[in-house]
Parts: structure tokens; sequence; C-alpha cells
């Protein structure tokens, strides 16, 4: 959809190029009779989408999938995001499967033997859940993450869950992102400060030698294990 009108008689014009709060603003517009959710890990993306949504909606919910392994730091965040937007509803939509449950089901550790089934059962599984109430998904996907997100579309349609999927950051970058945060204050997670680009599970995720806040690769994410990508969002994993 780049380069073209996204709705044809909008009472907020944009464009795929126009900037993210622009992109917010038809968002809410167009699609205020629609079962908007939007869906966050709390990156310093998803942070900065939030700030930027609530300061234009009256209420809106802010999703999130804790699969039990969140650093602690994570969930101080979640503590203050809540805090500071009382017009957000941030919900839990993670699964009911404890780690020892899943121990018992298929051995000690399976993040280690096969990362691509734990991710299923903690995330992509419960997403599945969470997408039967959703016509609209809200991301803080960017093109510039990873290759396989480089032809990320403003608004695309998601087959993966049959909902309409707007990434409204699509075409920032980190340095954006940053600056963005700076700007308006908003809470973002402190491990960021310790070279950590892109924030999942303990288990899974290492800091990166060197990487600074502007910087952002998925290098720390499942290093060592051929994998980059959790199946969220249908890219390979």
């Amino acid at each position: 959809m780049d380069g073209k009108v996204l709705h044809s008689k909008p009472a907020v014009e944009v464009t795929a190029d126009s900037d993210p709060r622009s992109l917010v603003d038809w968002l809410l517009e167009r699609f205020a009779d629609r079962r908007t959710l939007m869906t966050s890990a709390f990156g310093m993306e998803g942070c900065a989408l939030i700030d930027i949504i609530a300061a234009r909606a009256r209420r809106f919910t802010v999703a999130y999938l804790d699969t039990w392994f969140f650093f602690p730091e994570t969930h101080d965040l979640i503590a203050r995001l809540k805090d500071r937007y009382q017009n957000v509803d941030f919900v839990n939509r993670g699964t009911s499967l404890t780690p020892q449950q899943q121990a018992d089901l298929h051995g000690d550790e399976l993040w280690k033997r096969e990362p691509d089934l734990c991710c299923r059962l903690r995330k992509v599984l419960p997403m599945a859940e969470v997408m039967k109430d959703v016509d609209v998904w809200v991301t803080g996907l960017r093109r510039s993450q990873s290759a396989g997100r480089a032809a990320l579309q403003v608004a695309e349609w998601d087959w993966q869950y049959d909902v309409l999927k707007v990434n409204p950051l699509a075409r920032w970058d980190r340095k954006d992102v940053w600056e963005y945060v700076q700007e308006h204050d908003v809470p973002y997670n402190v491990l960021h400060e310790q070279g950590y680009p892109s924030i999942g599970c303990t288990h899974c995720t290492r800091a990166v030698p060197g990487a600074t806040l502007t910087d952002y690769s998925r290098n720390g994410r499942w290093a060592g294990q051929g994998k980059s990508e959790c199946g969220l969002h249908g890219y390979g994993i």
C-alpha cells in the first residue's frame, strides 16, 4: 500500500509515507467501529507507539503475552506504563501453561532443545486466541528491524490470523524511535541501556556487545540457534 491513499475519503488524509502520528489519527477515525487492539512485548518501539496512541485515544487496549519468562525489568516497565497511561488497559493474554507443566510435557529447558516449539506454546498459540476477537491489529513493527520485515506495509492483511494489521512505525528507524522517546519522556525498558536492542524471554535474550540506544538488531535473540523470530508475525523462524 506504499504511496497510495489508504482510504478514499477520510477526514484524516494520509498516505503510507505519513508520519506515525497522522497514521494513528487515521487509524482511530477509520476503524472507530471495529475491534481494534494493539499488542506489544514492550520494546522501545511499542512504548513509543503506546504514547502516540494514548495522546489521541479516549481509551484503548494493549494486550501482551506474559510467557512466564519476562525479565524483572520488563515487569517493572509494565507497572510504570500502567501508572503513566491511565486511559490504556494493559491486558495479559499469555499462556496458562506453567513452566513446570511444560517441563512435565516436553522435558526441561525446551527453549534450548526445541525453541520453535517453545515459542509456539508460549507465544503463537496464545496470540491465535487473542486474534479471534480482533478486526484490526496494531503493532510497533518497523521495516529496518530485519530483512524479513523489510517489505512491511503500513497496512496489510495478516493471513496467519485473518485480521488487518496496521504498523504506524513501519518507516521509522531506531533513531527516530529514540528521538521520540526522549522528546516525550516515554518510559522504556532499562535493559536497552545495557546493550539489549530487542528484549524477549530471559532464557533466549542476550545483550549485544557495543549496542547503544539507537541501535537495533535481533542478534541477541536465540543466539546460536539459527533463529531470529518467534513466529508471531508470520516471518521465518
